[in-house]
């Protein structure tokens, strides 16, 4: 290990050392000090582990990250620098246009004929459309299975929820016969049409509206309103947390999507980003330095989304009941 990285386990480990310490001397003292040691000492290390939880989990973006603005030999070097030669040594200048020239070369050497921008595109169209089918046609279907009477519903519900028990591997050899059979290979329907339901948002939209009271949809028709109304302009704006938490996860599937794209286009501009990466990554061959700069702008976008988008995650798990 680095000497910083010494010097930081060293603190940590000093600290943990002085707590303990200083819990146990305030239980010598007294009954009544014992508790509150105990009381402070809880908290305090249900913290800890929540940072050396995170730290575990952050550190593989973090390697990345870093690799990505090193130059090759120490990219690739050994033992590996967990912190930039050039930021220890207060280079900040050489780091700036290390970075610069490290994604600058790996966002202009994406295999084939295309660039970098072009798989952008394809995924993100792909992605938003197909977010955008999966919405409407979860929504009114959710919609039926938690707030409409009709024979069969339940049955009906456990079917749909059986469908997940299907490996999506299995439905990959009929789903291609069928887009070929459509003349839809090698274009962007291929890539959305399959994907346009999904279960899973259905579910979720559907544990949310049967939380909602029924009281209110009396209230609505007694003000005229309809079913669809009711959907639509009561139902809908209250369920905004869990539609962007379900739209994030749609996208995101869509977004690192490589297999089907491989599978149902051949053209070189069809091919989805993951599509790009996997191709880069083949030619870049051991260029560590540029595999982890295309890596980091790959992943940037979702990172970004989520960072600005995460108080619906929350709030979703809030809201979305278990109510059968």
């Amino acid at each position: 290990m680095t000497p910083s990285i010494i010097t930081i386990v060293a603190v940590y480990a000093a600290l943990w050392i002085f707590v303990i310490t200083r819990t146990r001397l305030g239980g010598a003292a007294g009954s009544s000090g014992s508790q509150d040691s105990g009381t402070l000492l809880g908290p305090w290390m249900r913290l800890q582990l929540l940072i050396i939880a995170s730290a575990l989990v952050a550190f593989p973006f973090y390697w990345m990250i870093t690799n990505s603005i090193k130059p090759l030999a120490e990219a690739g070097g050994y033992p590996p620098t967990f912190i930039p030669e050039m930021a220890r040594e207060g280079r900040w200048g050489d780091l700036f246009a290390q970075l610069k020239e490290n994604y600058k070369v790996a966002w202009e050497s994406p295999p084939g004929p295309m660039t970098f921008a072009r798989y952008f595109w394809i995924s993100f169209a792909t992605g938003a459309a197909t977010t955008l089918g999966v919405l409407l046609t979860s929504i009114p279907a959710a919609f039926a299975l938690a707030r409409m009477k009709f024979a069969g519903k339940g049955l009906v519900f456990y079917l749909v929820l059986a469908t997940l028990m299907v490996p999506s591997q299995v439905l990959i050899i009929p789903n291609y016969l069928i887009l070929e059979r459509l003349g839809w290979l090698d274009g962007y329907a291929a890539l959305i049409v399959p994907f346009l339901a999904s279960v899973v948002t259905i579910f979720l939209l559907r544990q949310f509206f049967m939380t909602v009271p029924e009281e209110l949809w009396h209230a609505a028709q007694l003000d005229g309103a309809g079913r669809f109304a009711f959907m639509w302009r009561i139902l809908v704006p209250q369920a905004i947390p869990v539609i962007v938490a379900a739209s994030i996860f749609t996208f995101l599937a869509q977004w690192n999507s490589l297999m089907w794209p491989l599978i149902v286009t051949t053209r070189p501009d069809m091919r989805t980003l993951m599509v790009g990466l996997q191709g880069f990554g083949q030619e870049a061959g051991g260029q560590t330095h540029l595999l982890m700069a295309a890596a980091t702008f790959s992943m940037m976008p979702i990172v970004i989304a989520f960072f600005f988008l995460q108080r619906f995650f929350i709030q979703s798990v809030m809201r979305t009941g278990l109510k059968g």
